[in-house]
């Protein structure tokens, strides 16, 4: 009979497996609309240039207090195929419920990246993620997913914004509420360099031994 604490660690083990699914899975079908309401990504890195219209906001919200973790980075091998890092932040809120994660996805010898957050769900999903490194240009970041209890949002990464986030201090994300209220919360970059060019925190089989 297995332990309560082996029990324990083989559900952490396929609740982490699940979230790498998870991520390849939106790798792949992040361009389909998951949603009758919510864009569809492109296929270009999300930039300043973005196509998805740009929502003119009623005001601002009091964000909740979101405390972050450090930046880390998990390494997800399947069999037969190229390993994927995960180099991720999140945010709780005093409840310890997850507010938001940050995950900078890449594939081994792909060459590009991808950006994907997760946010509570009722935000406007009709504009997209806003995020500010520093006091730079904006990016903007399509909603691509919705679940019961989140919804994400997904693109290309452009190498310049990733350049800027290993520079930077600052992330300041920015979303709009089914209110067209603006709501923003500031993550720490000071880690995130060496954090997504160092050895991963910890590497994963796609076998989950029970």
């Amino acid at each position: 009979m297995n332990s309560p604490h082996r029990t324990r660690w083989s559900l952490s083990l396929l609740g982490l497996t699940l979230t790498f699914a998870a991520a390849l899975s939106l790798m792949d079908v992040a361009s389909r609309a998951a949603a009758q309401q919510t864009p569809q990504t492109s296929d270009k890195p999300a930039s300043t240039n973005s196509a998805t219209a740009e929502v003119e906001q009623r005001g601002q919200r009091k964000t909740r207090e979101i405390k972050y973790g450090d930046w880390r980075k998990f390494c997800f091998k399947p069999a037969g195929t190229s390993m994927v890092c995960r180099t991720t932040i999140s945010g709780t809120w005093e409840t310890g419920q997850t507010a938001v994660r940050v995950d900078l996805i890449e594939r081994e010898g792909d060459g590009t990246a991808r950006l994907q957050i997760f946010l509570p769900v009722g935000l406007y999903l009709q504009a997209a993620v806003k995020l500010t490194i520093d006091r730079g240009n904006p990016y903007r970041i399509p909603y691509v997913w919705c679940l019961t209890n989140t919804c994400i949002a997904a693109d290309l990464a452009d190498p310049k914004a990733i350049r800027e986030m290993e520079t930077g201090q600052t992330l300041l994300l920015e979303v709009l509420d089914s209110n067209i209220l603006a709501i923003t919360t500031s993550l720490p970059l000071d880690q995130f360099a060496a954090v997504r060019q160092g050895a991963p925190t910890q590497i994963f089989d796609q076998a989950i031994q029970e």
